[in-house]
């Protein structure tokens, strides 16, 4: 099934919607985590954004941008999206036809996956909020309660991916509804420490971007964690030092941050803790040698078998 819609139809809503995105895109022309706007604040992962444009890369000749549908969890002060797909769909000046059933039957696949996303709401490329965006919203709409339309430029037109997230609220005389206001949310990205391995990954072909890098070593990740860790306290006591000293004012969030911090480290004396770390090393090189040894007698039966 596919909703196709005219264009003519909806040419009253179109001009309240078009006064209305105007009026938000020129007030908040900076991006999108940079708006102070009411409402709630919008994760994205990472993964969320390499998919879109994986799938503009992917998209049909001719077609000027993709659509698809965010999927993610919902609470009283956030939409955390954490996953998306993209759905085909045909738009034209006049017209828009998005296949409803190939949208349905992903969802219900990814609910075998991951039954806690549901529908936060849905994504297209480009820069502006269309007339067909109206549309494809009012479908969603029925989808999920209140979903966000996030759109993803992928053109470039300010010479960055600006990526803004917004929530529609109908608008007009009571009863008689005659357009929709889009209004923009403060936009946040968030990562697992999973996600965090493929940041690190792509960063580092930031600067070269021709140049092939790999997976580091376990242990070049343990160091590079702990060299962060200790830029992080080096950050930490400059800023104490210049508190006491009065080269900068004391903020009040700040010590609350490392009163915590300070509460949650261990009471525990060195040589416990040398102990401590000793005792896990053992259990450590025991598991590695008994896996290897494990590995060495399927070996070594496989062969015996064959012969």
């Amino acid at each position: 099934m596919h909703l196709i819609v005219n264009h003519m139809y909806y040419s009253l809503l179109l001009c309240v919607f078009s006064y209305s995105v105007a009026s938000v895109c020129n007030a908040n022309s900076n991006a999108a985590g940079d708006m102070s706007v009411y409402g709630p604040v919008v994760k994205i992962h990472p993964v969320v954004l390499a998919s879109i444009g994986d799938s503009y890369e992917r998209r049909n000749e001719g077609a000027s941008r993709v659509i698809g549908t965010l999927l993610g969890t919902i609470d009283k002060h956030s939409v955390e999206v954490t996953n998306c797909f993209s759905v085909p769909h045909n738009e034209s000046e006049d017209e828009v036809a998005v296949d409803m059933e190939f949208a349905k039957n992903m969802y219900e696949l990814h609910k075998r996956v991951s039954p806690s996303e549901v529908i936060v709401g849905w994504y297209a490329t480009g820069f502006e909020i269309t007339e067909h965006s109206v549309l494809i919203h009012e479908y969603y709409s029925r989808e999920a309660t209140n979903p966000i339309h996030l759109t993803m430029d992928t053109a470039l037109q300010s010479g960055k991916m600006n990526i803004r997230a917004y929530l529609s609220a109908q608008m007009g005389v009571l009863g008689k509804t005659v357009g929709v206001m889009f209004t923009p949310l403060s936009v946040k990205y968030k990562y697992y420490d999973t996600e965090r391995i493929g940041i690190d990954l792509l960063e580092r072909t930031r600067d070269a971007p021709n140049t092939t890098n790999g997976l580091t070593s376990d242990l070049c990740q343990v160091g590079g964690a702990a060299g962060r860790v200790q830029d992080m306290l080096a950050t930490v006591l400059t800023y104490i030092e210049d508190v006491l000293s009065g080269k900068q004012t004391a903020d009040n969030s700040v010590g609350r941050y490392l009163m915590d911090l300070v509460n949650k480290v261990p009471k525990i004396t060195a040589e416990d803790f040398e102990t401590m770390l000793n005792s896990n090393i053992n259990d450590l090189l025991m598991v590695t040698y008994l896996s290897n040894l494990t590995q060495a007698q399927i070996a070594l039966n496989e062969k015996i078998v064959v012969l």
